[in-house]
Formats: C-alpha cells, sequence, structure tokens
C-alpha cells in the first residue's frame, strides 16, 4: 500500500478548521502540565463527554458495542469493539482522529479522553465501582487503541 495515501487518510480524520489550533493547544497544554496531569484532565473531559452523549438502553455486551459504535460513527470517530476475555472486557478503539487532532506528540495523553468515556459508559450502563478501564495499548499509526475493563 502507498504510504502516501495511508498518510493523507489518516491526516484527513480530523476538519482543517480545527488541525491547527486542536495541535498549538496541546503544545500549551504539555508545555504547562505533566504528562500525569494531562491523562487526567482527559480521562475528566471523556467523563463529561460520556455524561453529554448517553448510550442508548442496553441489555447485552452486543448492545453495548453496538450503541458505542453508533455514537463514535455517527461524529467520524472510527467505532468499538468490545470482546470478552477470561480476566476482562477487551475494547479496541478503531481509527480515532486523535493524531490528525492533536499531533502524535500527545499520543501520551490524548487516548485517555476514550478511556473517561468508556469508564463513564460502564459506569452507566452498571459496571460498579470495582471495574476500571484501563489503556491496553499506544495508539497505533492508523488510530487504533486497545483498553481492558477488569478490576
Amino acid at each position: 500500500m502507498d504510504q502516501t495515501i495511508v498518510d493523507y487518510l489518516i491526516d484527513s480524520r480530523c476538519s482543517r478548521q480545527w488541525k491547527t489550533f486542536l495541535g498549538v493547544m496541546a503544545e500549551e497544554f504539555a508545555s504547562q502540565l505533566p504528562a500525569d496531569d494531562l491523562r487526567a484532565l482527559m480521562q475528566r473531559i471523556g467523563g463529561r463527554f460520556a455524561d453529554a452523549v448517553p448510550l442508548t438502553p442496553c441489555a447485552t455486551l452486543d448492545d453495548l458495542q453496538l450503541a458505542m459504535g453508533k455514537v463514535w460513527v455517527g461524529m467520524d470517530w472510527g467505532w468499538v469493539t468490545i470482546e470478552e476475555a477470561p480476566t476482562s472486557l477487551a475494547i479496541r478503539h478503531n481509527c480515532a482522529p486523535l493524531n490528525a487532532a492533536f499531533g502524535q506528540q500527545a499520543s501520551g495523553w490524548t487516548p485517555a479522553f476514550l478511556e473517561g468515556v468508556y469508564q463513564r459508559w460502564f459506569a452507566q450502563v452498571g459496571s460498579g465501582g470495582e471495574l476500571v478501564v484501563s489503556q491496553a495499548s499506544d495508539i497505533d499509526a492508523l488510530g487504533c487503541i486497545d483498553f481492558r475493563l477488569s478490576r
């Protein structure tokens, strides 16, 4: 596959009207706050997002994946898959526009936004306080990130 085409498609994941603004905002945030504080900030923002965009009622894990996917696809933010593992749920967010929006230099803390969204959405459907969503992989070149819901 031609890398130029892949780069173009990845770069186009963020509207040109926002790209420079979000990029310099990320640079300013990173110059003022340590990475752990930025992750905590993005988690809180993710929680607020989840409160602002609650899921439709869900009876099964498939319903939950579909409800989450409708939100993300409707915003052009990729999609999510959820799979049961022996001691956790594996959550994979595909094609998130985080690097396109904030720049590769922010990839250490921007995925915490999704971590916060998923944490709050799982709480909204009754996961309880003992189960925690945690990032399980770095964001890859295509914007895919793995998370786990576990104790």
